[in-house]
């Protein structure tokens, strides 16, 4: 008993050792640990920088030494930065770990010791690029909703909004009146948090399962449309009751024709259907570092036909965020490849050396190389002849799904959506757009993302 009781000591021992060891900044940044008040009372909070340089959030220390930490944007880039004092938000929460920490020189550490001066933290240097992201925010205007841009071939986000927003340099000011609010949204970031039913872009995860479960025929698929789709009780009605008539596949997805995509979804086979979604995961933790909302939808054999027909469309059950939208469609445009959405490139200590650095990462492979061109010449048809045609005839070509999600009784009452990128053949940048209640996606999201794209090449 005694050998026993030793070898589980040591085991625990060990245990710990090793997840101290692992997890050092988890255990740092939690707020029981009185070690992270030393960390602040020794150095200066870093700096948090645009991928230009542009300072996005320092510490300034007036002649009575009292810190006080300074947002130079504002509300810009509110939810992406977030804020460092009552609680920690967005990259301060990210990084707090390396901006409280010092890897100053020693003979500089020695020298601010002698003149009885904090240590410089340690500066850290998103993504984040400030044009887009003005870009981002101005078009949003006053509208509620979320916008996300990002890089396909590396994960990096580039821009990251959220409304209705606050201004970090008066979060003291403005915590009590927020947190009284049981109904403020203010904090939340609708971009990774924000759940919502994606209306027809959730038409390329139904557009996928019907590929993959007709991979020789697909091509051939036809319907009738008269404006609406009915089995049994339930009714599926295409946006404003609009007619397409005769539509094959491709013509179903650039149209958004509704009541052929019910069609489509009383055909799949539900457990299968599961399958696809569990792997674009749904249901499931996402490969990011920051706070996020998981999208929720679950397809198998217990699903009836009236929550297929719902399902098929992005309306019933179906909840997701603008974050996870924008990592399938960067999938479709990276050939299937999902690469892991990051905001941090590096950090550096204070005289520029290099502490650590982010490289971007694989998370693996959501569909096949295939299945990927075939989703993205779909999304080529709707800029070239279906909803989102105020995005053809530029000097980029651009890809990509518009959506209409209801979300409640009321007829008309719509988040429009858009999801994208550009240029269609070679894509370099991948942009999500959703504004909470505005309409139908073509009018109102789709000339958001022409301001983003035109912004990156330049226009």
């Amino acid at each position: 008993m005694t050998y026993l009781f030793v070898g589980i000591f040591l085991a625990m021992m060990g245990y710990t050792c090793r997840y101290a060891a692992t997890h050092r900044q988890e255990l740092i940044n939690n707020s029981y640990n009185g070690r992270q008040e030393l960390f602040i009372a020794q150095n200066t909070r870093g700096k948090i920088y645009a991928a230009d340089g542009q300072v996005l959030a320092e510490t300034q220390t007036d002649e009575n030494g009292r810190e006080t930490r300074v947002y130079p944007y504002a509300n810009l880039f509110a939810h992406a930065v977030g804020y460092a004092s009552n609680g920690r938000f967005g990259i301060e929460a990210q990084s707090n770990y390396y901006l409280i920490n010092s890897n100053a020189k020693l003979s500089d550490k020695v020298a601010n010791d002698m003149a009885g001066e904090k240590y410089p933290g340690d500066n850290v240097f998103s993504t984040l690029d400030v044009d887009i992201q003005e870009v981002a925010y101005q078009s949003l205007g006053i509208y509620k909703g979320a916008v996300i841009v990002t890089e396909p071939a590396t994960g990096r986000v580039l821009a990251m909004v959220s409304k209705p927003d606050f201004d970090p340099n008066k979060i003291d000011e403005i915590w009590e009146s927020l947190i009284e609010d049981k109904d403020s949204t203010v904090l939340l970031n609708r971009a990774t948090q924000g759940l919502y039913p994606p209306g027809s872009t959730f038409k390329i995860v139904t557009a996928l399962e019907y590929i993959r479960e007709n991979p020789d025929t697909y091509d051939s698929y036809s319907y009738q449309c008269t404006g609406r789709f009915s089995h049994g009780d339930d009714v599926i009605n295409c946006y404003h009751g609009t007619v397409h008539g005769s539509v094959d596949f491709a013509r179903s997805f650039a149209k958004s024709c509704n009541s052929s995509f019910a069609n489509i979804g009383m055909q799949l086979d539900r457990n299968r259907f599961g399958d696809t979604l569990e792997g674009l995961l749904f249901n499931r933790e996402l490969p990011v570092t920051f706070a996020y909302s998981q999208s929720r939808l679950v397809i198998d054999g217990n699903t009836t036909d009236s929550q297929i027909m719902q399902a098929a469309i992005g309306q019933g059950a179906t909840q997701i965020t603008p974050l996870h939208l924008n990592m399938i469609t960067c999938a479709v445009a990276n050939g299937g490849i999902l690469m892991k959405p990051y905001l941090v490139d590096c950090v550096k200590n204070a005289e520029g050396s290099s502490i650590r650095q982010y490289s971007p990462s694989t998370y693996g492979r959501l569909m096949s190389e295939e299945e990927a061109a075939a989703l993205s010449g779909l999304m080529q048809e709707v800029v070239k002849s279906g909803t989102a045609t105020r995005l053809s005839g530029l000097t980029y070509t651009a890809a990509g799904k518009t959506g209409s999600a209801e979300y409640n009784n009321i007829k008309g009452d719509s988040h429009a959506w858009f999801t994208g990128f550009a240029p269609a053949e070679d894509p370099r940048i991948c942009v999500t757009v959703i504004i909470e209640g505005a309409g139908s996606g073509g009018d109102y999201a789709v000339p958001i993302a022409k301001r983003i794209f035109d912004e990156f090449f330049g226009l």
